[in-house]
C-alpha cells in the first residue's frame, strides 16, 4: 500500500470512526513505535514522525546516558522493511487504540450534561435496573431511580433524567432517573416556552415519585402569569407532563417571598384560614376551617407533607375547633411542680414549685379533693350571699335588754308563757 493509499484510508476511518485524523495519526505513531522496539538491535530511545502531507514514515532516535537521559545528534534509524513488520505489529495497537478514543469521544458527548434530560429505548428490563439506548451509548436506569409500580415495556420510548455520568474501562457508563425532581423542571422546559426564555422560574418542587408533585413557579415579568403559562390552554401544557408522567398529578402554586402566603398556598386546594409562624422552631402552625381539615391534611398526610418539603417549614395543621380547645385549656391555672423520686421510700412525691413539704400521691390527691370541697362551699356561700341580697332581707336584730334603773343588771326579756 502506498502512503496515498493509507492516507486516504486513515480519512476515511476517521470519518466512520467520527474521530479526527490527528488523533489516528498519533495513535498510529504509538503503534509504529511499539513495533520498532520489538525489532532486534532497536535503539531504546526513538520515536516515529509522519508527515500529514506526503505520509511519510521516519524514526529517528538518540543515545543514552548511565541516567538514562538523551544526549547528542538525532539519528534517522528508519529500517528498509519498516512497512512490512509494522503494519503487522501496529494493527493490534491501533484497533485498540481507536477503541479507546471512541469511549473518550462517548464520554466528553455526556460528561457535561448531568442534568438534561434524554429520551431513549427500553432495551431490556429486570429486577436490578433497565437499559435504555440512547443511540452511541446506553443509559442505566437503576430499581431505585424508577417509578414504583411503573412497569417500563421493552421497545418503547422513555425520557429520563440523567442523574451522573461514569468513567468506566468499557466506556462511559450514564445513569438516568424517572424518580428525580430535575426531571419534573426538564419536562416543563419543553412544553413551556416561558420557563425555557427564563420568564418563568420554577423556584421549588416536592415529588412523591408516581403519586403527587407541587411546584412553585415565579414570574420575572409581572405580565406573565407563571401558573396559567404553566397549565396551558385548557390545560393542555401540564397535560403532556402528567402523560409522560404515566398520570402523576401535578399542583402548580405561585411562589411568594411571605412565607405566610407561601404556606398558604402550598397547602392547596385546601382553604387556610390563618397561618402563625414560628421562627425559633421553623414551625408553621396553619389553621383551618373544620370541614377543610381532611382535605389539607391529604390522603395518609400526603398534601401536607409535600407542602412542608416545598415551603421549607414544618406545617402543623389545627382546625378551628382544636385551636379553640388549646386556648380554652391553656388559659386554665394548673398546679406548678414536678413528680420526684423520693430515695427513702422509693415513691414517687410531688413538691411544690413555690416550697413546702412534699406530697405523696395520696396525700396530693387528698388535697386536691379538700381544695375542691373548699372551692365549692365558698361558691355555694357566695351564691346564698347573692340571693339573699336580690330578695331584700336582712338579718334580724337581736333583742337587747335596757339597762336596769338601779345600776343593777339588766332583766331578761319576758318568755311568752
Amino acid at each position: 500500500m502506498s502512503n496515498l493509499d493509507m492516507s486516504e484510508a486513515l480519512v476515511a476511518l476517521a470519518q466512520d470512526k467520527g474521530i479526527s485524523v490527528d488523533t489516528l495519526l498519533g495513535a498510529l505513531a504509538d503503534a509504529l513505535e511499539s513495533a520498532y522496539k520489538r525489532m532486534p538491535d532497536a535503539h531504546e530511545y526513538a520515536w516515529v514522525t509522519i508527515d500529514p502531507a506526503t505520509f511519510e514514515i521516519r524514526v529517528f532516535a538518540q543515545e543514552i546516558d548511565e541516567d538514562g537521559e538523551p544526549y547528542g545528534p538525532e539519528l534517522d534509524v528508519t529500517p528498509d522493511d519498516f512497512g512490512r513488520i509494522a503494519a503487522m505489529t501496529a494493527r493490534q495497537v491501533m484497533t485498540q487504540r481507536i477503541r479507546e478514543a471512541e469511549r473518550e469521544l462517548k464520554y466528553e458527548e455526556y460528561a457535561g450534561r448531568e442534568g438534561d434530560i434524554v429520551t431513549g429505548i427500553i432495551q431490556q428490563t429486570d429486577s436490578r435496573y433497565t437499559l435504555l439506548d440512547l443511540g452511541r451509548v446506553e443509559a442505566l436506569l437503576p430499581q431505585a431511580e424508577q417509578v414504583p409500580y411503573e412497569r417500563p415495556v421493552p421497545n418503547t420510548r422513555l425520557k429520563a433524567y440523567i442523574v451522573e455520568v461514569r468513567r468506566t474501562a468499557k466506556g462511559p457508563q450514564i445513569v438516568v432517573s424517572r424518580t428525580h425532581p430535575g426531571l419534573i423542571l426538564e419536562l416543563f422546559k419543553l412544553e413551556v416556552p416561558e420557563i425555557a426564555d427564563g420568564v418563568v422560574e420554577l423556584k421549588a418542587c416536592a415529588r412523591e415519585p408516581g403519586h403527587r408533585t407541587k411546584i412553585a413557579v415565579w414570574s420575572n415579568d409581572p405580565n406573565v402569569d407563571p401558573v396559567g403559562a404553566c397549565v396551558g390552554a385548557r390545560g393542555a401544557r401540564v397535560r403532556q407532563v402528567v402523560n409522560e408522567l404515566n398520570g402523576e398529578k401535578i399542583d402548580i402554586v405561585p411562589f411568594s417571598d411571605d412565607p405566610y402566603d407561601f404556606v398558604m398556598k402550598a397547602l392547596s386546594p385546601a382553604k387556610v384560614k390563618e397561618v402563625r409562624i414560628d421562627t425559633e422552631t421553623g414551625t408553621a402552625t396553619v389553621i383551618v376551617p373544620d370541614f377543610q381539615l381532611s382535605l389539607a391534611i391529604g390522603k395518609e398526610g400526603q398534601n401536607a407533607r409535600l407542602a412542608a418539603r416545598l415551603t421549607g417549614w414544618r406545617v402543623d395543621i389545627k382546625s378551628e375547633t382544636q385551636i379553640a380547645d388549646e386556648e380554652a385549656y391553656q388559659g386554665e391555672e394548673w398546679a406548678q411542680g414536678e413528680w420526684v423520686l423520693d430515695p427513702e421510700s422509693g415513691e414517687q412525691v410531688w413538691v411544690p414549685a413555690e416550697g413546702g413539704p412534699a406530697l405523696s400521691a395520696e396525700e396530693w390527691a387528698h388535697a386536691g379533693d379538700e381544695e375542691e370541697a373548699t372551692t365549692e362551699a365558698a361558691e355555694v356561700v357566695e351564691v346564698e350571699e347573692a340571693a339573699a341580697e336580690a330578695a331584700g332581707d336582712t338579718p334580724a336584730a337581736e333583742p337587747h335588754a335596757e339597762p336596769a334603773a338601779d345600776g343593777g343588771a339588766a332583766a331578761d326579756p319576758e318568755v311568752p308563757q
